[in-house]
């Protein structure tokens, strides 16, 4: 009996939080999801914040402030969420793979989405940058967006 090879599609990103030149420096909350045509959320994939505690509280105070994830997901979720949820990350790139075994691709239908990246920094900016794709990819998409202050080049590649 031959054995065949296991295919899953991905999708795989890459989110670049640039080195900014200001007096106070707090590192982003980042919350990337994707969203329906219907624009609700359709999987959560990662949200990073301060997770534990500090002089001025735990960082869940502070999750309202990516106030598009918060309106339309995060005020329903109970954090910390296993493979979701994580600490704060330092300037540079980060690269994200998610395969369709994963809780968050798992059930998603076909159809149209958009990926969502939002970012929130403490004395500083609010950004949001979309991308769109279709999902189970036929051959590979890939796709570019740039954020202006707070969030740098996000790329988007999904796989069949």
């Amino acid at each position: 009996m031959l054995a065949m090879p296991a295919y899953a599609a991905e999708l795989n990103l890459s989110v670049e939080l640039p080195q900014l030149n200001v007096a106070e420096y707090h590192r982003p909350y980042v919350a990337i999801w994707l969203e329906g045509a219907d624009q609700k959320v359709a999987a959560n994939l990662s949200v990073w914040y301060q997770n534990k505690d500090t002089k001025e509280g735990h960082g869940t105070k502070w999750l309202p402030d990516l106030r598009q994830w918060w309106r339309k997901s995060g005020r329903t979720l109970k954090v910390p969420v296993d493979g979701v949820t994580g600490p704060t990350r330092p300037v540079g790139k980060h690269a994200l793979k998610f395969s369709d075994r994963q809780p968050a691709l798992a059930n998603l239908a076909p159809g149209t989405y958009t990926l969502v990246v939002e970012a929130a920094r403490e004395v500083g900016g609010r950004e949001l940058v979309k991308i769109p794709f279709t999902w189970p990819a036929k051959s590979t998409q890939t796709a570019q967006a740039k954020g202006s202050s707070e969030i740098g080049t996000v790329s988007l590649s999904v796989k069949p």
